[in-house]
């Protein structure tokens, strides 16, 4: 069959056979002709069927196209989940590793010290990382250069914060004549947490550009040099608290450093740099709901396991942890993704085109659900010999109970599109909200379903958790978006950023 391939001009008419259509052509310059479209020959432009297909008209492109689009993204994702499971694996390794190497009150003192990283840690993501996504991706997609020179800046205070109270608190420990490590271990911390809060800026950084690959470069140098210097201190007898904090240390301030400095060498200044002020004003307007955010998902996740120990017994407090720890590899998963995904979501939501929006948001809603679907579609088949290799044959009695932790699971990963779409639309009270609802339906119901029903309760009043939290920011989004097409990505932070901006 004979094609051929030119644009489609507006002043042909729509049904013009292939003959007229030539000597339209022969008519034209060459310049006027652009590759752009095959038409086929034998059958009229207009008559090309539109995509075809539940799949094709629910994501608004046709199997081919959809295919081309997918496979960089894959690829791009399948390096994203690398690079956060080097960091995520490395870090369960030296956690394991110290707690063979170290004594039992080093590794207490390591495990309380390791605690307040894990809060200061909370506070960063909110305040500094995830609006890092959100305004690269958007506000300053355009001058990024001059953004990180601020945030280096805005990173500089806040180790400067950090080192202030927990060199404090280290230095308090030792004159109360606290044994066992901690004087040091809070120092340790004191020492490694700019350095790796400053690490996970520079990782992060290239997600703005969507160049995963010299993030996981990052991440298998910091892997390799901290796993080999904890193995030679151990062996010169050179390992506690305060030497395994140092390590890591030096290993994200080196590869930090190693990131920032490939990240220069790429970004061309494209204007002057924002004032840190206005930057910080920013970070805090969204980062301050974000955070609220963070506390309001906590409760429903973390609070059934005190509940269940009142009013049944701690035993059914680590069946459920045994079995919520099932959950975990997915969430490394989807906050692997939302590295990539959240600046490029901001950055559709700041073209201002509602349709777009609206097909991203259902395509990530989409990816949250197939890929819990396909981890529990592996898992549940083999639900009692994997308890069985996870926990040496504890917990076997609850291994049934594995399904309905996947119902809840499927629906928190449903969630995961529409919260995404809303943070990439600077609406991070919009999800504090939804997350504060779901709450809510979570104690009222999953309490006295705890009180009555025991484990099953309380793994249902996550459940609950997990259905509000769907049904309320997929319910937010599709509110935001209604209405005007230019207005729909719109809100009051939104436009104070662009004023102070």
């Amino acid at each position: 069959m004979h094609t051929a391939n030119y644009k489609r001009f507006p002043d042909l008419p729509s049904r013009t056979g292939h003959k007229k259509q030539k000597k339209r052509r022969a008519a034209l310059s060459p310049s006027q002709i652009q590759p752009t479209e095959l038409i086929v020959a034998d059958r009229p432009a207009a008559d090309v069927a539109p995509p075809s297909g539940v799949p094709e008209q629910l994501l608004g492109t046709d199997r081919a196209s959809l295919l081309r689009k997918l496979l960089p993204w894959a690829h791009k994702g399948g390096l994203t989940i690398l690079d956060q499971g080097l960091i995520s694996g490395s870090n369960f390794l030296i956690s394991v590793l110290l707690a063979r190497w170290l004594t039992a009150e080093q590794y207490g003192a390591y495990a309380i010290a390791f605690g307040f990283f894990v809060l200061l840690q909370l506070v960063y993501q909110s305040l500094v990382l995830e609006p890092m996504s959100v305004f690269g991706g958007s506000t300053y997609r355009n001058n990024l250069r001059g953004y990180f020179a601020s945030l280096l800046w805005i990173h500089v205070i806040l180790s400067l914060a950090i080192f202030l109270v927990f060199g404090a608190t280290a230095g308090v420990s030792r004159l109360l004549g606290q044994t066992a490590g901690m004087p040091g271990a809070l120092a340790g911390v004191t020492i490694a947490s700019p350095c790796v809060l400053f690490f996970w800026m520079a990782r992060r950084s290239f997600y703005l550009e969507l160049s995963p690959n010299q993030a996981v470069v990052g991440a298998f140098v910091y892997s390799s040099f901290v796993l080999s210097a904890l193995w030679i201190f151990y062996q010169h007898r050179l390992l506690s608290a305060f030497t395994a904090f140092v390590l890591i240390a030096i290993g994200s301030l080196g590869t930090g450093s190693f990131l920032m400095l490939r990240l220069r060498l790429t970004l061309r200044p494209e204007g002057p740099r924002p004032p840190t002020r206005t930057v910080w004003r920013q970070h805090w307007r969204y980062g301050a709901w974000a955070l609220m955010g963070c506390f309001a998902s906590w409760v429903p996740a973390n609070m059934f396991y005190p509940i269940l120990g009142s009013f049944g017994t701690m035993a059914q407090s680590g069946q459920l942890k045994a079995l919520m720890n099932l959950t975990l590899p997915l969430e490394q998963t989807k906050a692997a993704l939302s590295m990539l995904l959240l600046p490029y979501a901001a950055g559709v939501q700041d073209a201002r085109d509602a349709a777009k929006a609206r097909t991203l948001s259902l395509r990530m809603t989409l990816l949250g659900v197939g890929i819990a679907i396909a981890y529990w579609a592996l898992i549940i088949p083999f639900d009692r010999p994997l308890f069985h290799l996870l926990y040496s044959g504890r917990y076997m009695e609850v291994a049934h109970h594995i399904p309905l932790v996947a119902v809840g699971s499927i629906f928190w990963s449903a969630a995961y599109g529409p919260a995404l779409a809303l943070r990439g639309m600077k609406s991070p009270a919009l999800v504090f909200a939804a997350y504060i609802f779901a709450a809510m339906a979570s104690l009222a119901i999953g309490v006295p379903a705890t009180w009555a029903f025991g484990l099953t309760g309380g793994i249902w009043g996550n459940n609950i958790a997990d259905i509000a939290s769907f049904a309320a920011v997929s319910f937010l989004l599709y509110r935001k978006l209604k209405g005007n097409p230019r207005r729909a990505s719109e809100s009051k932070l939104d436009a104070a950023f662009s004023q102070e901006s």
